[in-house]
């Protein structure tokens, strides 16, 4: 099941960052289920929320644009429990 989520979130991601200079895509989990994704375009990064995400995570105000390992710790300080981001092709 997730893997099937994390194709379809690299499908419609493609759509949206097609043509900028160094795309990259994360998804953010947690217990294996998606709640997010980190998307680093020429612009910059930016999170999204899905539906039913935790609101200690979609409240989150620090920084995103660090090490992507460093967001995955802060997260999983903010919920009390592991949060994997996990890199996807773009």
């Amino acid at each position: 099941m997730l893997s099937f989520a994390h194709d379809l979130v690299a499908r419609a991601t493609r759509l949206f960052i097609a043509g900028s200079g160094e795309p990259a895509l994360w998804t953010i989990s947690v217990r294996s289920r998606v709640v997010g994704t980190l998307v680093e375009e020429a612009a910059g990064r930016r999170l999204t929320w899905f539906d039913g995400a935790d609101r200690r995570l979609t409240n989150y105000t620090g920084p995103i644009d660090g090490d992507v390992e460093a967001l995955e710790r802060a997260f999983g300080l903010r919920l009390g429990t592991p949060v994997n981001l996990d890199s996807l092709p773009v």
